[in-house]
Order: structure tokens, then C-alpha cells, then sequence
């Protein structure tokens, strides 16, 4: 990574859509198709999410905070949720930053099939914990 990279300015709205849609088309392989049913998904379980492009070009889907990232890798198309460690994951598809006390992730492998049914309710999830009124003492 450049060091351009690592220091250009957060992307958001059509300007972050438009960066994400080029580097799908880019990777131009699993990866990429990976990326954007991901994206599909997520879209899909949140039509009130917002795109972002951070960190050196990292598309980033927030809701409330962060929701999770989708880096690319030679080997892996990884999710990272923000809060993950918080969020009910019944299904296990949290395989990867598993020791961390808040972030966890999902590696995406080139032929593994991804259960749309869970990663949807971990989106959804994640949307109503970072959504959820704070503060509120039980009594």
C-alpha cells in the first residue's frame, strides 16, 4: 500500500459506490464476484446503509458505526464486523479474529458457500446493536 493510500480522505456516498464498483471490476476474478454479492447482501439487509471508503481504500458499510469492512486478499475475501464479538452468531460464520475482544471476521475462500440466510441476520444485527438506545438503566 502507498503511502497515498494510507492517507487519502475517507470516500462516502456516490464517490465511495463509484471506488467500490471499480474495484470489483478490477479484481476481475472470485474475489470480485465474491465482493459484490457481499456488498448485494448487505445492501439488501440494510437499505439504509451507508458506503464508505476508508482506510487506505477498504470499503466500509456503516449503519449507526460501523457495520463491517471488506478487504480483499490473494487467498481470502475478509468481513470484518466492527462489534462482531457482541453479535449472536448462530450459524458460525465468524471464522477469524476469534481471540479479539470486539472486532470479528469471516475469510471468504474461493469455492465456499456462503450461508446468505446468517451473514443477512449478522448484518441485521449488527444495524439494531449499533442502533440501540444507550443509556437506558433497568431499574
Amino acid at each position: 500500500m502507498t503511502d497515498r493510500a494510507k492517507t487519502a480522505p475517507p470516500l462516502s456516498g456516490a464517490a465511495a459506490a463509484q471506488h467500490i464498483e471499480a474495484k470489483i471490476a478490477a479484481l476481475g476474478d472470485w474475489r470480485g464476484e465474491t465482493l459484490a454479492r457481499v456488498r448485494s447482501l448487505i445492501r439488501a439487509a440494510d437499505p439504509e446503509v451507508v458506503e464508505e471508503v476508508k482506510w487506505g481504500r477498504t470499503p466500509t458499510w456503516s449503519h449507526g458505526g460501523i457495520l463491517t469492512t471488506g478487504e480483499t486478499y490473494k487467498e481470502v475475501v475478509k468481513l470484518t464486523f466492527a462489534k462482531g464479538a457482541s453479535l449472536p452468531d448462530p450459524k458460525g460464520l465468524f471464522n477469524s479474529s476469534l481471540d479479539g475482544n470486539v472486532r470479528r471476521a469471516i475469510d471468504i475462500r474461493q469455492g465456499d458457500k456462503l450461508d446468505e440466510a446468517a451473514l443477512t441476520a449478522l448484518i441485521r444485527a449488527a444495524v439494531e446493536l449499533n442502533t440501540a438506545k444507550k443509556g437506558a438503566k433497568k431499574a
